[in-house]
Formats: structure tokens, sequence, C-alpha cells
């Protein structure tokens, strides 16, 4: 199997200047293009763009998984171990705001992951996962 092509993202955000602060210095994204209302992100090998929209945005319904409120529409990257266990060490000593606090989910099932989920600045959730065992990313 070839490894899998990056995908693009379109997303709604309310601060454009607050977004790139986030995404580049708490998330460590490179800058793409970008114009005065969007702006293109390399988001851990993946195309993403913000887009600023005039108004609030409607948060998230939640969905229960695993005994959790995950809000229905999120995205992020699943990361290596490591590389999870890093951001996670630092956005804790950052004191950031966990919608879901680090966590392990499923443990001892298959397809067993640590997760953590966190909104940007325009209250965007995003999930960042890692499994010990990347085979089980698509095991049910």
């Amino acid at each position: 199997m070839s490894a899998p092509t990056p995908f693009h993202l379109a997303f709604a955000v309310t601060d454009i200047d607050a977004t790139r602060e986030f995404y580049v210095n708490k998330l460590g994204c490179k800058m793409g293009r970008s114009a005065e209302r969007w702006i293109d992100f390399d988001f851990f090998g993946h195309q993403i763009s913000a887009h600023l929209v005039d108004g609030a945005l409607s948060p998230a319904e939640t969905n229960p998984v695993d005994g959790e409120k995950v809000p229905s529409r999120h995205f992020g990257a699943i990361l290596e171990w490591h590389d999870w266990h890093a951001m996670k060490d630092r956005l804790v000593a950052e004191n950031t705001e966990f919608i879901i606090e680090p966590t392990t989910r499923f443990a001892g099932e298959v397809g067993e992951q640590a997760t953590m989920f966190f909104r940007d600045p325009s209250g965007n959730a995003l999930e960042f996962k890692t499994f010990r065992d990347s085979a089980m990313i698509f095991a049910n």
C-alpha cells in the first residue's frame, strides 16, 4: 500500500490573527499561502485552510464515545506515540484548557488510543490521538 496523499480541509475562523498565532506558535504548523481573509497551513503534512467569517461559529453538538461527550464536528491528526506525548506534556505545561483531558480510550480493546481534545481561538474542536500499534487505526 502506498503512503496516503495529503488531504485538504477548509474551516471557518472568526479571528485571522489569533488563528495564525495558534496554528503556527501553539501547534507548530508552517504557514502556506495567505490573503486578508484566509491562511493555508501545513497541518502535519496535510493542507488546512482557515477562512475568516463574519460572526460567531455555532458550537458542535456532542456524541457519547467511551463515556465522554465528543464534539461531533472536529478535526485533528494522528501522531506518533512519542510526538503525541511530547505535545500533551507541552500543552499541559501551557495550561491548555481541554475539552477532553488527555486520556486513554478503549483501554485493552481493539483500537486502544491516547487522545485529547481542545479548541482553537475560534472554538473549532481539535483532536490529537496516537496508537501504540498503528495497525489499530482502522481495526474493528
